[in-house]
């Protein structure tokens, strides 16, 4: 499921709206335990661009 949610992130990161619905929805549907390499993942390539919505997700599962 890491990598199905990788990858459609990459696909909607043209759009702000589409990026935070589908961040969003990968959230709820990874493991706990795959959670950190996720956002680790997010962070390295969408901080530059997207580094508000990441923080406003991954605040909550610090």
């Amino acid at each position: 499921m890491l990598e199905y949610v990788k990858t459609i992130l990459t696909k909607v990161s043209f759009d702000k709206r589409l990026f935070e619905k589908e961040l969003k929805k990968a959230l709820n549907l990874l493991m706990a335990t795959e959670m950190e390499e996720f956002r680790d993942w997010c962070y390295r390539n969408f901080s530059g661009r997207y580094e508000p919505v990441l923080n406003k997700y991954f605040i909550a599962y610090a």
